[in-house]
């Protein structure tokens, strides 16, 4: 499909129901349906740009981008650009792509940590086999940057490029920290801001940089991504002690089974008594879920859980004061709203 023979709605912010001085949070639903035209076109352009002449990759393609999740990365692109009153037509299949790289690096990751359940589901690599997976996974990064290539902005794919490299470079970091009892919290703060954070930093920076903006808002947007990319996954690592398997769609216990040195067991390591600490070193050495309840019991009663979320607060709370760059608009209090819901979600 031609990049130009997307339709879009370039309705009025104001026509869509909410009062932009209002101050109100909105509801993660009421985010999503702000932005729902755009919304809709990405999705149609995910289905059309997934087609391969190849079954298999038509099959898990589909399997993998239909299995759930909010397509929140893609949303910070177009709630950037509506923010700045962007009237064209490049946030769509630009925001397909980051879509497009962050599914590929589920896929990765699940097979790099043998997870067999994503978003309520079996992973792909529990159904097709890792070979499948990884290769999948390489068909949606070319197809990527196809994609970037067509939208032919030079700036947005730098940032795109930038992006994958580092979020690749975090994964090794990862790699490299696991069963690793003594990792401190600034090596874990900078491998997730690599892993996690990078991608949100890309979509919420793409938004300005389409509309032409300033160097100081692109930057102001590009720290609103980090820091709110950095409390996602702070409440991540958080639930993953303290859901179950159904809220969060995943196994709990994860990160302690692939012996993933996490924030919360960070700080058990520093705060903990000397029975606590033994057992988190010896869980986070040999990874499994042998020893999960005396962990989450090591968890919850130093603090280690209270001391997550309040970490994750501070960044979100980061995360909206550099959107002040931004003129008041729905759009605006729907990037705010998003800050709140990821230290408020349970899943």
């Amino acid at each position: 499909m031609h990049l130009d023979t997307l339709k879009l709605d370039n309705t009025s912010e104001y026509s869509t129901g909410f009062d932009p001085v209002n101050d109100a949070i909105l509801s993660i639903d009421e985010v999503m349906s702000l932005v729902s035209a755009d919304k809709e076109a990405v999705d149609n352009v995910i289905r059309q740009r997934l087609h391969s002449d190849i079954a298999l990759v038509n099959q898990l393609g589909h399997y993998i981008i239909s299995s759930g999740g909010k397509r929140l990365r893609p949303v910070l692109l177009l709630l950037s650009a509506r923010a700045f009153g962007y009237q064209g037509y490049h946030h769509i299949p630009l925001a397909a792509v980051v879509e497009f790289i962050h599914t590929a690096t589920l896929l990765h990751d699940d097979v790099v940590d043998a997870s067999d359940m994503r978003r309520g589901k079996e992973t792909a690599n529990a159904i097709w086999g890792n070979e499948a997976s990884v290769l999948v996974g390489d068909f949606l990064y070319s197809r990527a940057f196809q994609m970037m290539v067509e939208v032919g902005s030079m700036p947005a794919m730098d940032i795109l490029a930038g992006a994958t490299n580092v979020i690749a470079e975090g994964e090794v970091m990862q790699l490299m920290n696991c069963n690793e009892p003594n990792t401190t919290e600034d090596v874990y703060l900078e491998v997730i801001r690599y892993k996690t954070a990078k991608l949100f930093e890309a979509a919420s920076k793409l938004g300005a940089v389409i509309s032409g903006r300033s160097e100081e808002e692109i930057d102001a947007m590009s720290r609103y991504g980090m820091h709110l990319g950095t409390a996602f996954q702070l409440v991540d690592d958080a639930l993953d002690y303290s859901a179950s398997s159904d809220q969060i769609g995943k196994n709990i216990g994860d990160d302690l089974a692939e012996g993933k040195p996490t924030l919360p067991l960070i700080y058990v390591m520093r705060h903990g008594n000397s029975e606590q600490v033994n057992i988190v070193r010896e869980a986070i050495e040999k990874g499994g879920r042998d020893s999960i309840d005396q962990v989450i019991d090591a968890v919850v009663s130093t603090g280690a859980l209270d001391y997550t979320y309040k970490a994750a607060r501070a960044e979100a709370d980061k995360a909206i004061s550099f959107l002040d760059v931004l003129p008041g608009s729905p759009y605006k209090q729907a990037l705010i709203s998003v800050a709140e819901f990821s230290v408020s979600r349970s899943f």
